[in-house]
């Protein structure tokens, strides 16, 4: 219900369809979070929520005056990855943005019953997005753990969907973007100078496995450190999106004051990344890097880029001691091995795609059916764990899932990568554009490309600046 009303809302144009889709997702809601709410504690509840209705009121009071407040409250409530029990099932959980939802929900439900005009914000998106949410809360009816499909719907998928349709309700604003962008780099500065300061000290917290990991490197100098993020690969995305967005205002800005500034917060933000040791967010930088290039050079230097990108790949194989000693014939070393696993992980994912290729096994499901394809016992094998999105959505929802997962993404590049001319509103395309990419690279190699409010922001942020040179009109198509 909550799915199929998202959905609505995204696509429908008529008024009272949006309230029909906006009232479904709030009920679906309800009743997800009925579903999961542990027991006890009832009269505790009640009052948290009575509390956090009147502070939400107030903060829907403000959006409606100063709307980009949203978007700048997102990007705060990023990094709040907090560990708790969802019943019997440990979750990573945003906590703070869920105000910041329930926050849009209601200013959102104010314009739409005072005849606000404007339909399909998301433009070009808008069918892609409708089609991914919709079928992936259709997925939960066949799902194979129910429990883990309500997580992922009532915590990932739902609030941050109906932020990206807020977001792209936005009035393009030069000094607003200029702000979220200087948020960005302010945060992604504190950061990694926390995780230059973790590296140094060799002390982390959050996330015990990571200690745990630490304490039994083979390396004295190799320690991986998460700042304020639960996971390291988190943290390292984040900076990548602030190295790249910089990285794009730099080349394409000519004052050399902020040239120098922002290169000097890029290369604090790089040194903070590199104790990361985060696989997938090197990847998702050096090809993020490797596209600016590219668009700031004209496609006559794409061949150079492309030569420079199989060089790097070598070389950099050739640096790891586990690929070289393989290749010297003297590691016995497996390909999974070498990949973290993620080979396996992507070999027995495809198993599950092959054994459910109409429907998937429902949202939620993958670590179920992946225990049954390896034969792994425990009622929630760690060893189960998705390491690739693209192979979990075609696992939870089937062929069907994947393709749309594809419609998507290749209609949030091309919106994004159009019209990349000079000036402002060309330099916050392609920065946003940029940073999308290292997203979907890094969602590759690491499963939490929905669970990420930063990916949901910036696709409203591609189609916001899509039209920031049109003139207002009522409706979008």
């Amino acid at each position: 219900m909550g799915a199929v009303g998202l959905a609505l809302l995204f696509v429908a144009t008529r008024r009272d369809l949006r309230i029909a889709g906006l009232a479904a997702w709030a009920v679906g809601c309800a009743i997800l979070a009925t579903y999961l709410a542990p027991h006890g504690h009832h009269r505790l509840f009640a009052a948290a929520v009575v509390v956090g209705l009147a502070v939400c009121i107030a903060g829907a009071w403000l959006q409606l005056r100063l709307p980009w407040l949203l978007a700048m409250a997102t990007l705060a409530c990023v990094p709040a990855r907090i560990p708790v029990h969802v019943g019997s099932t440990q979750a990573n959980l945003l906590l703070p943005i869920y105000g910041v939802v329930v926050v849009a929900a209601m200013a959102l439900a104010w314009e739409l019953y005072g005849e606000e005009p404007r339909s399909r914000e998301l433009g070009p998106l808008a069918w892609p997005l409708g089609a991914f949410i919709g079928w992936e809360g259709l997925s939960l009816l066949w799902s194979q753990d129910v429990k883990q499909g309500a997580i992922e719907l009532l915590f990932f998928v739902l609030p941050f969907g109906l932020i990206t349709l807020a977001l792209a309700r936005l009035a393009w604003s030069r000094a607003w973007v200029v702000g979220l962008f200087a948020q960005l780099m302010a945060m992604a500065l504190v950061f990694a100078a926390i995780g230059i300061v973790q590296y140094e000290e060799r002390d982390i917290f959050w996330n015990p496995k990571v200690i745990v990991d630490n304490a039994y490197a083979p390396s004295g100098w190799f320690y991986r450190v998460n700042s304020v993020f639960y996971d390291p690969s988190i943290y390292g995305r984040f900076l990548v999106v602030a190295i790249v967005a910089g990285l794009v205002v730099v080349l394409r800005r000519t004052d050399p004051l902020w040239t120098i500034a922002l290169a000097l917060a890029i290369g604090i933000t790089w040194a903070g990344l590199l104790p990361s040791f985060s696989q997938s967010s090197f990847t998702a930088l050096f090809v993020a890097v490797c596209v600016i290039l590219a668009v700031v050079w004209q496609r006559r230097h794409a061949t150079y880029v492309a030569v420079a990108v199989v060089l790097a790949l070598i070389v950099g194989g050739l640096a790891s001691p586990q690929i070289r000693h393989r290749l010297e014939g003297k590691s016995t070393t497996s390909i999974s091995h070498i990949t973290s696993g993620r080979s396996k992980l992507v070999s027995n994912g495809a198993k599950i795609v092959e054994h459910h290729p109409l429907t998937g096994v429902g949202v939620g499901g993958f670590k179920h059916a992946y225990a049954q394809v390896s034969h792994l016992r425990g009622k929630e094998p760690k060893a189960a764990a998705s390491h690739t999105t693209p192979i979990t959505v075609a696992a939870e929802t089937g062929v069907p899932g994947l393709l749309i997962l594809v419609w998507l993404a290749g209609t949030a590049l091309a919106v994004g990568f159009r019209r990349l001319g000079p000036g402002f509103v060309g330099t916050s395309r392609l920065a946003f554009a940029v940073a999308l990419t290292a997203i979907l690279v890094h969602c590759l190699f690491y499963n939490a490309l929905f669970e990420d409010p930063t990916t949901w922001g910036l696709l409203a942020l591609v189609v916001l600046g899509a039209r920031a040179d049109r003139p207002a009109v009522g409706t979008a198509a």
